[in-house]
């Protein structure tokens, strides 16, 4: 090889192999571990997170729920914590507009999967409900990773018990308040209805498939504000960001199911719809939460078995980085704002 090659590809000439892309590194035989950042070996967690019982001070949980007892048309979304986290090894770690190292940032964790029932619904969802208490309880902000969309009900059940009616903004392709028993697509009535949200603070934003004439009826009866598919498609990130700001103030929870991304940018869900925002309104949606005070977010409907090349999975990873970006952004704010308030 040519010398000025060999130079480029020599070892860390301090032999210590410390550095992220050393090439000594492949050759010291460690095993590779949660903490590596490798992005194609090791055991994959949620955005390349530390486990929970790897890390002391956690404020933020990514939790997976693989659960999909609530589908009432195509299964599989209950491998979606798995298929996300298989493709979390192209995750990124920086944040450039908020100016945010996800490594640096030591709050973040990966609590692992709850251990779901595929044989009981009302057990599945008792278990869900006392899981995300139990990381309540320890000052964890859970952002939950499912599973079909009904694991929302009783996550919001948790969320009611130590804050009480929240602000809920809500990014689908479905209202997912049809009446009938217990599935994906009527969970937000039951939530509505029992009071575990204030629905005049509820923004639904991307809706498109309607069912029937009386679809809103619902909405208009409880003070529900709705942003169809077409009226985001001619808004920009700023002006969500104004539709957002009225629920400054309250206690915010974000649930964002993958079908409201167009089946082309993400064809690995069960109930794909087309007329959906691109990959890049997607993830702007989500920046577009920043400044709100938000106690729980959850990522929905992903079915790896329906994916293409891991697109949809791929895509969960950079929602999930959104997420968790859009909560460190707040956190930094909180922190270099208290000196202030003190004084």
């Amino acid at each position: 090889m040519n010398d000025s090659y060999s130079a480029a590809y020599a070892d860390d000439p301090s032999g210590k192999y410390t550095t992220r892309h050393s090439l000594g590194a492949y050759r010291t035989s460690e095993l590779m571990t949660t903490g590596n950042f490798l992005r194609f070996v090791g055991i994959p967690t949620f955005l390349k997170a530390p486990l929970l019982e790897q890390t002391q001070g956690a404020r933020y949980g990514l939790v997976g729920i693989p659960y999909d007892g609530g589908v009432v048309r195509t299964p599989g979304a209950r491998f979606g914590p798995r298929g996300i986290r298989a493709a979390c090894w192209r995750a990124p770690d920086y944040h450039p507009q908020f100016d945010i190292a996800l490594t640096e940032c030591k709050t973040l964790v990966d609590c692992g999967d709850m251990q779901i029932s595929p044989m009981s619904v009302a057990d599945s969802l008792q278990t869900i409900d006392n899981c995300i208490s139990s990381l309540l309880k320890r000052g964890i902000l859970p952002i939950s990773v499912g599973g079909d969309h009904g694991i929302t009900y009783p996550i919001l059940r948790a969320i009611n018990r130590q804050h009480g009616p929240v602000a809920v903004v809500h990014f689908d392709a479905h209202c997912d308040m049809q009446r009938g028993g217990f599935t994906h697509g009527t969970m937000f009535r039951y939530a509505v209805e029992e009071g575990l949200v204030s629905p005049t603070d509820f923004i639904q934003v991307g809706v498109r498939k309607i069912y029937g004439d009386d679809k809103f009826e619902f909405h208009t009866r409880h003070g529900i504000e709705v942003i169809l598919a077409d009226e985001l498609d001619s808004l920009t990130e700023a002006d969500l960001a104004l539709r957002f700001a009225r629920l400054k103030g309250k206690k915010v929870y974000v649930t964002y199911d993958m079908d409201f991304v167009d089946q082309a940018h993400a064809p690995g869900t069960g109930s794909p719809e087309a007329g959906g925002p691109t990959s890049t309104m997607a993830l702007a949606c989500v920046r577009a939460l920043r400044g709100l005070d938000i106690v729980g977010m959850d990522l929905t409907e992903v079915a790896p078995v329906y994916d293409v090349r891991e697109m949809t999975c791929y895509l969960a990873n950079l929602i999930l980085f959104e997420m968790a970006a859009v909560l460190l952004d707040a956190e930094r704010s909180r922190r270099t704002s208290s000196p202030a308030k003190a004084q």
